[in-house]
Formats: C-alpha cells, structure tokens, sequence
C-alpha cells in the first residue's frame, strides 16, 4: 500500500477557472479587491516582501488604500470556501486512501501591542538554539499529503487558535468536520479504505484517536521518548480472586528489557538513511488518569489500544547522529506491509514544512503588519487558495527556469517554478473582478491635528489560569527520568 500521485481525473483547462469562479462567489465584501489582491501574490515577481508593494503589479488595479480597506473591511464566506476547497481533487494513495496531516504554524506578532487575541507561541532555533515563546497568533492547518519527494501538499483547512483553547479538542474538532466535508463531496465513500491522519509529537494522539472514534479515520502520530505504556491485560487464570487489572504490565520506551519481541519487524534499504529497521507491537496503550484533558471524563477513563512502532536508521543526511522515532498508530494487529506504509507515511508528513515555509517566505503570509486577528484570518484564507489555484494550475505551466538553474520536468515542477508561469496562464482562467471606478482619496486628518483617540493595548494571553506564585525548589543533582503514560 504505497503512496502515489493519484488524482481524480479532471480537465485541468476547466478545474482551474471554476474554482476561481467559486472563489470570487466566496467574497461577499470587497469582493474585486481581494480577489485582485490574491492575483497579484500569484503574478507578482519574486518573494512578497511587503503588502503595499503588491498595489504595484500590474494584476492589481487599484491603490494601496483599497488593498488595505480590503483586508480591514472585507468579508470571506468561509463556510462555502470550505466547500470548496474539499471538492478539489486531492492526491491518494495506489489504493485510494487519503493522507491527511494537521500541524500548527504561528503568525508571530512580537511588538503589536495593540493587537488582541496574541498567545504565547514556541518557536525553535532562534537565537543560539533556543526555544523562546513569542506572542502570535497560532494557526492549525489540515493538509492532504502527497507521495515521494515533493514539496506539493493540499491545504484544505485552516483555524486560528483563540486564547484557552487546546490544541488537540480543537485540531480533532476541526478534523472532525473536514472529514465530514470530504464524504458529502464524495472524497469518500462506503466501502474505502479509512482515511490517514498523521500528527507530530505536539498532539496527543491516543486522545485524537478517542476523539475520532466514531469516523472512518486512522490516526498516526509521534511519541516522545520518554512515555510508558501498557500491555493488554493478560487472561484470568481460574481460581483468582479480587479486582481483576485494568493494565498490564510496562513498555518502556527507554528500557529495552521491557519490550520483549516485536509481533512485526520490518528492513527497508533507503537513499537518504541507509537501512530503515522498523519494528511493532501490537495491542499498547496509555495508563490515563483523571488529570489535563481527562479531567472531564465521566466513570471509567477508556483503554485505547494501538500499535507502537520503532523506526531506527542508520543515519541521517545532516550528518548528525540518528535517534529512534516512536510512532503510535491507532489500529491494531499490523502486517508487515501496513508498517512500512506507515512510517513512510509519517516521514511524508514533514512536506507541510515546506507548505509553511512557502506561505511565509514566498507567498508573504506574514509579512503585513495586521492590527485585528480577523484581518489575519482573510489574509490566512487568501494564501490557501493563492496555493490551491498554484496546485490546480500545475499541469498547465512551462518551466520558466533561470539560466543558472537546472530544468525540471514537467510534472516535476516546484510551486515557485508554477508560480512564475502563472501570470501566461491568467489570461485563461476566469477574472471576474470588475474594473475600479474613479475616485478620490479622502481629506485624511487635517494637518497639525494629532490623534486624541490612541487604540486599546492588550496583554498576551498565557496558558493556564493565574494564581499564587510557586516557590522555587532547589533542583536535584540526580533527577529521575520522566515517566509519562
């Protein structure tokens, strides 16, 4: 069951101009200026570095002030885009499975202490590798995966965290729904095969998995490597008496004592890593306690099972020495097949890296200094199907390569590479933005008149509530490791 590129077929001369049709039926304020507005990220030349500076391709017909009072005072039908973008065809796998993966990415707004709604984000390697929360606006994004090296994915959902909010009851919240778009768009259908959602280290996978049990959906995801799980119960030998456990005994991912002998083991020679030695057990779960998000959970806490694999390599190509990766996935009893499927699957998860590093360093994502968190969620949608009409456009543009880069083929095509060739392919499509009607800017402030009226300041939000300060105990020299079930 491995993954390939497998569209469902459509005429990419009619896909590309009906879902800006749709789009532009999307924008129920400012509807001309933002579409114009997204057509120029597509067909202005190089990286967006400013906002302002796309009232000057030549795409954008109107000024700067309309480009601004676009993002400030228009509307996005977010419902009905929604829809759309889950009819689009989405890559599968040779068997017609959909790979789904969610992560967060964050809008960092350090200095914008007139912005609301900022949280504390983690961000990594900044200055000397260090992992510094900054204030932002964390935003999860639901991507469809594609298969191979590629830095293609399909971005179908996108939802800004709100001050308390938990990342996984939202992420499963709004995977919930997505997946419910998918089967009336008839992305799937009874009988397929369970979509694949894959998740990193920050998710709580075995409570997604809870979350979702009810949907036709598999959930794989990233462990730390410090967690300790349990086996299933062992049978009960007659005679016995008491309490029958709920638990079995340990598997400790740091002690290889407790292992004992993997039910599926697989060894995959790979290009990039050498020898990839995969090993499952099967039938582990987490030991839960009515604390964090189970706190709420009523009687009993669940037993969710699942498989466990360990994926080990030979190296890297940093160079820097390997370390395990422990995955979790919610199905049980794997094949040999399903966990070499499994793991590539989960290694195809880090193209949405590349997504991310495209919105923000190509396509401008965050480049405009935005007051309000609403005009960050239109600015938010508008890079989604800035990206999807790039995807759609894909096999319809010529590789306009530089002379000092290498040609790439066709069907190979990075989306910088379809990027530069889309504004041959405009023309094409359909523009329904209407022609700007002559005005004349307002009077502004008169001058020598300052502003007596300067906005509201606002704290960043942190996680948790506020409380009596904790006294700091002196940290022991020979700490114990950290056992997390």
């Amino acid at each position: 069951m491995s993954l390939s590129h497998h569209v469902v077929p459509q005429d990419p001369f009619v896909g590309l101009p009906r879902f800006r049709g749709e789009f532009y039926s999307c924008l129920t304020r400012r509807a001309d200026a933002l579409f114009e507005l997204a057509d120029a990220v597509l067909c202005s030349d190089g990286p967006v570095r400013s906002l302002v500076e796309l009232s000057l391709v030549g795409e954008h017909r109107r000024g700067h002030g309309g480009l601004y009072d676009a993002l400030s005072a228009g509307r996005v039908d977010v419902a009905r885009l929604r829809r759309a973008l889950a009819t689009v065809p989405l890559p599968r796998a040779s068997d017609g499975r959909l790979v789904l993966a969610a992560d967060l990415t964050c809008w960092l707004r350090p200095s914008a202490h007139t912005s609301p709604q900022r949280i504390l984000c983690h961000t990594y390697g900044r200055g000397k590798d260090q992992h510094i929360p900054v204030p932002g606006w964390p935003c999860s994004v639901i991507c469809a995966l594609e298969t191979g090296r590629s830095s293609w994915t399909a971005p179908l959902d996108a939802l800004r965290l709100s001050p308390g909010d938990d990342a996984a009851t939202v992420t499963a919240r709004q995977m919930r729904e997505l997946v419910e778009r998918l089967i009336t768009a008839g992305q799937w259908k009874d009988g397929d095969l369970e979509i694949l959602i894959v998740v990193d280290a920050g998710y709580d996978v075995p409570r997604l998995a809870f979350l979702l049990k009810d949907l036709p959906v598999q959930v794989l995801g990233r462990m730390r490597s410090d967690r300790v799980l349990r086996r299933a119960v062992p049978c009960r030998e007659p005679g016995v008496r008491g309490r029958p456990p709920r638990h079995g005994s340990e598997f400790v991912f740091g002690d290889p004592d407790t292992w004992n002998t993997p039910d599926a083991q697989t060894v995959t020679e790979t290009r990039l890593y050498g020898a990839a030695v995969a090993r499952a057990w099967d039938r582990l779960h987490p030991r839960l306690t009515h604390r964090s998000a189970w706190t709420a959970q009523l009687g009993a806490l669940p037993v969710i099972e699942g498989t466990v694999i360990r994926l080990q390599v030979d190296h890297l190509p940093s160079g820097a020495t390997p370390k395990p990766v422990w995955l979790w996935w919610s199905g049980t009893d794997a094949t040999e097949t399903d966990v070499d499927t499994l793991w590539q699957a989960f290694l195809r998860r880090f193209d949405i890296e590349h997504t991310f590093r495209l919105f923000k360093q190509t396509l401008g994502w965050t480049c405009p200094k935005i007051r309000a968190p609403e005009a960050s969620d239109r600015r938010t949608w508008l890079i989604l199907t800035v990206f999807t009409q790039l995807r759609l456009a894909r096999p319809l543009a010529t590789d306009l390569h530089r002379p000092w880069e290498k040609p790439s083929p066709a069907d190979r095509l990075a989306p910088a590479r379809v990027r530069r060739d889309f504004r041959h392919l405009r023309p094409k499509a359909t523009c329904p933005a209407r022609a700007p009607k002559s005005s004349r800017p307002g009077p502004g402030r008169p001058p020598g008149r300052r502003n007596n009226q300067p906005p509201a300041r606002y704290d960043v939000h942190t996680v948790g509530k506020p409380g009596p300060a904790k006294q700091r105990t002196k940290k022991s020299t020979s700490p114990r490791p950290r056992r997390t079930g």
